[in-house]
């Protein structure tokens, strides 16, 4: 079945403009997804992680199949928690290899963790800890994994709801991080709120995307050792020695980015409270297009040739339909 696709127009620092254009689809590729959070791709076979504890492997023009993930300590039930970053090893064919981030519960308090997982007979043993104890609270647990031109792996870690840790250089919280190839690992950016997106372009410069504060949620252009300034300021707020989003809902609308991919030279963001894709130029700071009609989105994924999305209406915020949550595939 196909769902209409409503493209808006919203020009960065202008009135809102919303403009109905030719209906497009998107098509359905999996269904019944169990709180989708991080898409991969490899050999033609999608991987993806659920907060439920388990890997959903989609192979083409077959069923989905959910693979256990046995982890070292139960997932935490906490609000947003769960198994949440995920990204497959760059020798992924030949290791079997994932690295991934989940919450979990120590006597009353949650923390996370980032670990490396194997498949073995289509179970994902954990085997391996590289970094534990992460604080965290019931909300703001960042938990994006990528790994990036340098092949090092980077982490997103939110400020477990409290808006000091991103400011406090002795915490972890509210920061990206960069693990190096010894298993050590260095801040390479403070002043982040909850943190969900990363994504390079062609050039290999990093941008994020992150969760505001009463709207005021942004896209931010990173560079290694800078502040960006939560809660210092936000949105379009500027001050000495803090960098300020290349692009922001400001207050007047709230997206709740999470995951971003670029595109065909375009930077696509995927929104839950926006329940939108947004297509945005960093190079103008426009927001080009809304792409709706599918509820909450929590991932997006390009292959060069296809852009591909799942949505997060069973996460307990949305309103799910009978086959959700679905992953799609953009018709373009």
């Amino acid at each position: 079945m196909k769902k209409l696709v409503f493209i808006s127009l919203i020009l960065f620092g202008c009135s809102d403009e919303t403009i109905e254009q030719e209906k497009s689809a998107a098509t359905k590729i999996a269904t019944n997804l169990q709180i989708p959070w991080s898409i991969n791709e490899h050999d033609k076979a999608f991987y993806i992680s659920e907060r439920v504890g388990t890997i959903a492997k989609i192979e083409r023009d077959e069923e989905v199949t959910h693979e256990k993930v046995e982890l070292s300590s139960t997932l935490s039930n906490a609000s947003e928690a769960g198994l949440l970053g995920f990204i497959l090893k760059t020798d992924f064919q030949h290791s079997q290899e994932a690295f991934a981030y989940y919450t979990y519960e120590q006597n009353g308090s949650s923390f996370n963790r980032v670990v490396t997982v194997k498949n073995e007979n289509n179970i994902w043993h954990e085997t391996k800890i590289h970094l534990d104890s992460i604080p965290t609270g019931n909300i703001h647990h960042g938990g994006r994994l990528e790994i990036g031109p340098d092949g090092l792996l980077y982490v997103t870690v939110g400020d477990a709801g409290n808006p000091d840790n991103s400011q406090d250089k002795t915490s972890i919280n509210g920061k990206i991080l960069q693990m190096k190839e010894d298993e050590s690992f260095e801040i390479f950016s403070t002043g982040h709120r909850n943190p969900q997106g990363l994504a390079w372009d062609k050039d290999g410069i990093l941008y994020e995307a992150e969760h505001g504060q009463s709207a005021n949620d942004e896209i931010n252009r990173l560079e290694q050792g800078n502040n960006y300034g939560y809660p210092i300021i936000q949105g379009t707020e500027t001050k000495d020695g803090y960098k300020s989003p290349i692009i922001t809902s400001k207050d007047i609308e709230t997206w709740a980015p999470s995951g971003i991919t670029f595109h065909k030279g375009k930077l696509y963001v995927a929104t839950l409270r926006g329940e939108a894709i947004k297509v945005m130029n960093v190079a103008t700071g426009e927001v080009e297009q809304s792409i709706t009609g599918f509820g909450r989105i929590r991932d997006v994924y390009s292959d060069g040739e296809s852009l591909y999305f799942v949505t997060n209406n069973t996460d307990g915020r949305g309103t799910p339909n009978a086959e959700d949550d679905v992953l799609y595939r953009l018709n373009e």
